[in-house]
Order: structure tokens, then sequence, then C-alpha cells
């Protein structure tokens, strides 16, 4: 087998067999397989798509190419949740405890911010002491014990991801979607759950900014899911405004604290229940939406959920005290209350520009490897359909810099679009 044969292969709109592709992405993770191979390889895929099945397949073998987790003999099931990444999406923080206080272990594996998008391993190292390292025996041991863990990924999860996404990168190939699935499954089946939820998010501040692309993408992923033996539900989530109020790693943190006393705005608060409620069906805790949803409200009202946060926060080294006192977290040398311009109804709340106005004030990194500021951030008062007057509070502004926080007031001005006429609020899911 060569590598020559298989580009050509995939250059003529051939499908691949898994002793194909296996045999490639094996060559090409140990290095045998040269970088400029690898490239027109992807821009094949890229150019000509790949089957359902091809897809699985890259994924399996991207998966294999390090160590994949066995969770079998940890826990009878456990359910992982995946979101495609977003502006205000603080959902794993407030939503695994919620599904583990419900009796089912969630083990997680999670990104830090990239671009616009914030991270959830930024969010959790606000709290002081918070390990985002653990070993895979450490993640194992914990699920068992704890029936909750969320932690960075292991260096050896996927390799061949790491190495691709890479050259996909520099490549112009980012954009295909038999790639990003892979990409995204390939860590998924890699860490050990059996049950996967997945949160595709569309709109202005999404990767897939139409419906058409996000269902595209999460049919694959489910595709993938189904064929690698993984019992795998996608939901189509609305990303054209941020979700809840807070952007921004400490205030994003209070925020999905706060859920767990059952104070938290509304789209958020439901946002989290609906994933729940998936995840306890996926996990075989309730038998309907309609009894997983009631399970997670249970938790939030009974303290579970918010007991769980803390044995999470302190199984992983972190201090606890930053569960119960939300005073101790970073604050801003600046906060500043912007009012709206003019009254009307709000039409629009522009998800990207608010991201990349967190990352202008040092909430996100423009690269790896950049330092956050914990402290920075936003909190939108006013969303997609609220009523406003003039004068009144429309979002407020956390800053450590002055010229920076100048800017940011200006930059998100320019996010919000105000009409005359009412405008109905923005669904929180599509399908």
């Amino acid at each position: 087998m060569r590598a020559v044969d298989i580009i050509i292969k995939k250059r003529d709109q051939q499908e691949l067999t898994s002793q194909e592709i296996e045999f490639f992405i094996q060559g090409f993770t140990n290095g045998e397989i040269p970088d400029y191979q690898a490239s027109a390889f992807a821009m094949a895929i890229l150019l000509n798509g790949m089957t359902p099945q091809e897809t699985a397949d890259l994924t399996l073998a991207m998966a294999h190419t390090g160590q994949v987790l066995d969770l079998s003999k940890v826990v009878d099931i456990a359910v992982d949740k995946h979101s495609s990444g977003g502006v205000g999406d603080k959902t794993s923080i407030s939503v695994m405890p919620m599904v583990a206080a419900c009796g089912l272990p969630v083990g997680k594996m999670s990104g830090r911010g990239l671009g616009f998008s914030g991270g959830t391993l930024d969010k959790l190292e606000s709290i002081p002491g918070y390990r985002v390292d653990l070993t895979t025996d450490e993640f194992k041991q914990q699920l068992k014990e704890k029936g909750i863990v969320l932690t960075g990924q292991s260096l050896d999860l996927a390799p061949a991801d790491g190495k691709m996404y890479a050259l996909r990168d520099v490549t112009g190939t980012v954009q295909s979607m038999p790639l990003i699935a892979s990409s995204i499954m390939s860590k998924k089946i890699a860490s050990g759950a059996q049950a996967i939820v997945l949160d595709v998010k569309t709109g202005l501040g999404a990767f897939m900014q139409t419906l058409e692309e996000a269902r595209e993408l999460g049919e694959l992923m489910v595709d993938i899911g189904r064929l690698a033996g993984r019992k795998t539900v996608a939901l189509l989530s609305d990303m054209n405004q941020p979700l809840g109020s807070a952007v921004g790693n400490a205030l994003e943190m209070i925020e999905a604290i706060e859920l767990l006393r059952g104070r938290a705005p509304k789209d958020y608060y439901e946002h989290c229940l609906h994933l729940s409620a998936h995840m306890l069906v996926l996990g075989l805790r309730a038998k309907s939406l309609d009894e997983g949803r009631s399970m997670a409200q249970k938790s939030i009202e009974d303290g579970s959920a918010l007991e769980k946060l803390r044995v999470l926060v302190e199984a992983q080294g972190g201090d606890v005290s930053y569960v119960d006192d939300m005073s101790k977290y970073a604050r801003a040398k600046y906060v500043e209350v912007v009012h709206a311009p003019r009254s009307g109804f709000i039409s629009q709340v522009h998800a990207r520009i608010v991201g990349e106005a967190s990352v202008a004030l040092g909430a996100g990194r423009a690269k790896k490897g950049d330092p956050i500021d914990h402290a920075v951030g936003f909190l939108i008062h006013k969303k997609v359909g609220d009523k406003v007057e003039a004068r009144e509070p429309l979002f407020e502004i956390h800053a450590n810099d002055q010229a920076k926080l100048v800017e940011a007031r200006t930059n998100v001005l320019s996010a919000y679009a105000f009409s005359d006429e009412f405008v109905p609020p923005l669904p929180l899911f599509y399908e």
C-alpha cells in the first residue's frame, strides 16, 4: 500500500477502505507519511467529501493512534457532552454537577479557549488550585469514586488529531465537514464515554453559521457515533447572541454556580435543563425528556447539584470556598454600565462581536499560550426580543485597562441593533 495511491483514489472520488484510511493515518502520525502528502489527502477530502462509513473509519483510525480509555470497568455507563463552542457558553460547569447529582457518572476532557469562544478550563482556573492536568489513572479513579470529573485532554489522546489539525490550519482545509466531525469525535471516542450528547451551535457566534451546516455536522457526528458503537444525540442550539448574561472567565464561573442555586438568566437555565434531560435519557437514568428535566430541576432545588460541584472542585484540588463565596473571585478594576442609546426592541446582540471584544479585554487568547485575565468581561443585560427604554442599562463592562474599556464600549455597542417593532426572542434550540 502506498500513500500516493490512497490520495489519487480520493482525488478521483472513490471510496476508501478502512484499511487504506488506517494505513494513511498511522503512517502520518508516526512520521512515515510526510506533511505534504497529508496536506494533499486533506484537500482531496475537502473537495470530494467522505461517506459516513469513511468518516467513521477516519475517526476510529485517529482515536486509535493514542490511548483509548475503556470506562466500562469503571462505571456502568459514562456520558460525555461536547459543545462546538460559543460566547458565554459555560454549560458544562452547571450541567455536569446536575447530571452527576442524578446518579449518572460524567467524565469530560475539556479544552481551552481559542479565538472568540471561551474555554471551560480557563473558567475553572478562576478557582485557585483547580487541577486541569489529571492523568488517565486519576481520571478513572475520580470517575469511579466521585462520579464526576472535568479535566484537560491528556497528550496521549488521539495524537493524530492534533497533528492533522495543525496541518489543516495552514492548508485551507479547516472547513471540511468530515475532517471537523472526525476531529471532534476521535477525542470523544478516545476519552471512553459510552454515550455522547453534542451541543452543535449555529449562528453569528458559531463555527457553523447556518442551520444547514450545523445540521450536516450534527447528522455526521451522530452517524460516526452510531457506527463506532456509541449512543449519540446532537442538539442544534442558537449562538447568534451570547448564552446567558456573563461573558468572561470569573463572571461565567459565578453565573454557572448561581444557576445551581436556582438563580440564572432564563435562556441559560432552560438550555442547561434541556441538555441535562438528554444526557439522563441517553444514560438510562430517565425514561423520557420530561422525567429527565424534572430530575435535573430537583437537583438544583434540593441542593444536590451544588454539593456535587463542591465534590468536583475539592477532588481536583480547588479552593471549595469559591463555590460558596462569590466575592472571592478576581474582580476588575473598572466596572462601567453602558446605557441604551435609544428606546425600542433589541433585534440583535452579535455574539461574535461580543466574543472578540471579550478577547480584546484580555479574557481570551489571540494565540495558543497567551496569558488570560480571569476578571474581565461583560454582563449582557438586554437580549434579542427585550424592550428597552433610552438610558436603561444595556450591558456592563469589567476591565483592568481604561483604554481597553473605551474600545470595548464602542465594539459592544456596535453588536446591538434596535427595532421600533416588536421582535420575537431567539429560539434556544432548533432541532
